[in-house]
């Protein structure tokens, strides 16, 4: 093609028909390029759901570009070029197009975006960086905001987007007079364990899946995780399928149990919609006046603490979340202010261990390439930090396993809100527990060999013995914490042989688990190295409320 004007990149997360990238599109003088590298599926031991989605869902998105009358560059994966990178792709399609502008949609990983701001300086193409529409707060108004404040809040941010969007708002005031219905949306199912529920729709694999499945299957034989119960939306049509049965069946009962488990039982009241959200088949807009107005032609059946705190999780913490990402990168990869250093133990490539809260929720993972947001920040995440594991390898972890798993969601919530390897920028304290916490929330204890009460003997938790050790270990440094003095004081009251009892029970457990897996030796290139010149100021520290606030995966 002769005379190409712009050279129209899109990523495999910018699955929007109304991107910014195809605003003023000319077919005859514009060609979008997309591709399929390797190296995205390699750069962490990425789970093979999680490779089909992100393919499929591409290979969907470029019929419905051709099917608009869009010329597509589509570049499939290369059984030859298993490693090539985007970089390389791009590259050779500037030096093929020789276009006059390149323009891409800012992508969702600091990393991509220094490469292909690389590879135009290197042929000296233009390339122009478009705002993503997908979110209601750029990031430079997040900057302003985070500007005028000394210490960063979720909850101010929540309240701000709140008035700035209108969203449950009854003119200046919040809809029933509160802004946030945290406190009423921590319900456990109880001994009865959770009602029938209707099934989520379940989206049969298409040709063009079925050709994806195979190719992850011949490609990608030892990677993680199953391909039998794939069943992700893969185009906007079923991800608005998913969103509506969600408004129906799930929404009118998610509030007040969104942080409750259940053995087999993966789905629950979550919607679900966070791999369409994040792939942007679904518009956080389209999905925040889905819910409310169900709240406004039924407040009855779709209570306000429902409701506001489904929401919350996108117009607040998911915003918020990308803010924290753009404003802290590079330097944030980095951070480790607990000095962890443990390797991440096997099972959590397998999920044969004998804890069966570990078991049911890594098994669940496995299998589906998904887990709820409790069930990241409070069983496998808790279980890491408590054991010490370095917050880089979690970060490679939650980034290779979960199917809606882009950086920018992802690093700040594992490496801040669930290993506290941000020092407080994050959350306000680290987040820990004995397995009393899972034993309340769940009925995961009942099928365990384990007792949540036990820190030390044979039928310890560890989760509990962990727990106490990790105050212990971490003592001076938690002092100067008042949220965590309630916790501290309990800890003063253990005798010294308890303490010493715990140590080395907790030292035995540490050992078992010290042999690093093959596969955490995948995920390479992930901590860059700091930038050469003067050392970047301290990140300022942002707060937020837990464990509601923290549900971003639903």
């Amino acid at each position: 093609m002769n005379n190409v004007r712009h050279l129209i990149w899109i990523l495999g997360d910018q699955l929007d028909l109304e991107g910014p990238c195809l605003d003023g599109f000319d077919p005859e003088r514009d060609v979008i390029c997309m591709a399929e590298v390797g190296h995205e599926s390699t750069k962490v031991w990425t789970h093979k759901a999680r490779i089909v989605l992100f393919l499929s869902a591409m290979r969907h998105f470029r019929e419905a570009l051709i099917s608009r009358g869009c010329p597509v560059d589509y570049t499939e994966l290369d059984p030859q070029r298993c490693a090539c990178t985007l970089g390389d792709v791009l590259g050779e399609k500037i030096k093929h197009y020789r276009p006059e502008r390149c323009i891409i949609t800012q992508p969702g990983e600091y990393s991509v975006l220094q490469e292909i701001t690389r590879i135009a300086r290197q042929a000296q193409v233009p390339l122009t960086v478009l705002e993503d529409r997908h979110f209601l707060c750029t990031t430079t108004a997040f900057r302003a905001h985070a500007a005028e404040r000394k210490q960063l809040r979720m909850e101010f941010f929540y309240r701000m987007m709140r008035k700035k969007t209108g969203i449950l708002m009854d003119g200046s005031k919040p809809v029933g007079g509160r802004w946030n219905f945290d406190a009423e949306n921590r319900g456990s199912f109880g001994k009865s364990g959770p009602p029938q529920l209707p099934q989520p729709p379940r989206f049969k694999p298409d040709p063009i899946t079925r050709q994806v499945i195979e190719l992850v299957e011949r490609r990608f034989p030892n990677h993680p995780g199953s391909l039998e119960s794939f069943q992700w939306p893969v185009e906007r049509a079923q991800a608005l399928t998913l969103l509506h049965d969600f408004i129906e069946h799930r929404l009118p009962r998610f509030g007040e149990v969104q942080d409750a488990m259940h053995t087999n039982e993966p789905f629950l009241y979550h919607a679900l919609i966070s791999t369409s959200l994040n792939l942007k088949m679904l518009s956080p807009l389209e999905v925040i006046q889905a819910a409310e107005q169900a709240y406004h032609d039924d407040p009855v059946r779709y209570p306000l603490n429902a409701v506001e705190g489904f929401i919350r999780q996108i117009l607040g913490w998911r915003e918020y979340v990308r803010g924290v990402y753009w404003l802290h990168m590079p330097d944030y990869l980095e951070q480790n202010s607990l000095g962890a250093s443990a390797d991440l133990p096997d099972f959590y490539w397998t999920g044969d261990t004998d804890m069966n809260c570990l078991h049911q929720v890594i098994g669940q993972t496995l299998r589906y390439g998904y887990a709820h947001h409790i069930q990241r920040l409070m069983v496998t995440g808790l279980f890491s930090l408590l054991l010490g594991v370095h917050p880089q390898n979690v970060h490679a972890w939650y980034l290779a396993i979960y199917v809606d798993a882009v950086e920018w969601v992802e690093l700040p919530n594992t490496l801040g809100m669930s290993q506290y390897a941000d020092g407080g920028i994050m959350a306000s304290k680290p987040y820990v527990a004995t397995g009393k916490y899972i034993d309340r929330m769940s009925n995961y204890c009942q099928g365990c060999r384990y007792k949540p009460s036990e820190a030390t003997g044979p039928e310890a938790c560890p989760f509990t013995t962990l727990y106490w050790d990790f105050l212990q270990r971490h003592e001076q440094h938690l002092r100067a914490n008042p949220r965590m003095t309630m916790q501290l004081k309990n800890l003063g009251r253990l005798p010294p042989e308890r303490i010493q009892a715990i140590q080395q029970q907790a030292d035995t457990l540490r050992r078992s688990w010290a042999r690093k897996h093959e596969a955490c030796l995948r995920p390479t290139g992930l901590v860059q190295a700091r930038p050469s010149g003067r050392r970047s100021s301290p990140p300022r520290r942002s707060r937020c409320t837990w464990p509601g606030d923290s549900a971003l995966y639903f």
